[in-house]
């Protein structure tokens, strides 16, 4: 099997341990996982080798990291409620007041991220509004077992909010400066692009946990 023939989703769920070497390279694995690995290279222009490399060696050697796909579908429910809805609805307030603060001391910094607060507010209500959507309609449905033909429609609505996650994200690391704090940085601003990158990484596999495990499952049962 040639990987580079497989997409990004497809090797994000069934090789465990793959999504940190997706993260290494900046890699899309979750919103636009249905794209083929060597296209995605391609567009990065990026060296296929060393990734390929990796993933075969984390074929071979196996990965410390769980294999979500052999979790039980209530199990993968309970852990992205409680792992990432949960822990979304924990890091996103401080992230917002901490923004908030580097705004006000350093806005006369050339680099001072201008729009990041207001930014993180919009992220954080959307992301609430989708995650309660998911509570309380579609994650009951995928509990009891509903056919496809009942949650193609309320999954479609969520991969679409997922890309649009997707969307924020870029912007996201566009005004944090890829997460690397300039020269002479406080220190709570080098705290915060440290923890904009923990929430960048926590909602890439929060999306990929749902859109190549949960529902890819749930619309083939």
């Amino acid at each position: 099997m040639n990987l580079l023939d497989q997409s990004v989703g497809w090797l994000a769920r069934n090789i465990p341990g793959s999504t940190g070497v997706f993260r290494q390279y900046q890699l899309d694995f979750c919103c636009g996982g249905n794209r083929v690995l060597k296209d995605v290279l391609a567009e990065r222009e990026l060296d296929a080798a060393p990734v390929v490399a990796r993933l075969l060696a984390l074929q071979s050697e196996g990965s410390d990291e769980r294999d979500w796909s052999l979790v039980p579908r209530n199990a993968l429910v309970h852990h992205i409620l409680t792992r990432y809805h949960d822990g979304h609805r924990r890091q996103l307030p401080e992230l917002i007041l901490m923004a908030r603060r580097v705004e006000q001391v350093h806005r006369d910094n050339p680099d001072c991220p201008h729009g990041l607060a207001l930014h993180l507010e919009v992220m954080a209500e959307e992301l609430e509004d989708h995650m309660r959507k998911e509570e309380l309609i579609l994650f009951p449905m995928l509990q009891t077992h509903a056919s496809p033909a009942q949650v193609n429609a309320p999954i479609s609505v969520m991969r679409h909010e997922h890309d649009q996650h997707g969307e924020a994200l870029q912007r996201l690391r566009g005004l944090a400066q890829d997460f690397r704090p300039p020269k002479g940085a406080c220190n709570t601003w080098r705290a915060l692009y440290t923890n904009l990158a923990q929430l960048q990484d926590d909602l890439m596999q929060h999306i990929h946990l749902e859109n190549n495990i949960l529902f890819a499952d749930a619309q083939v049962s």
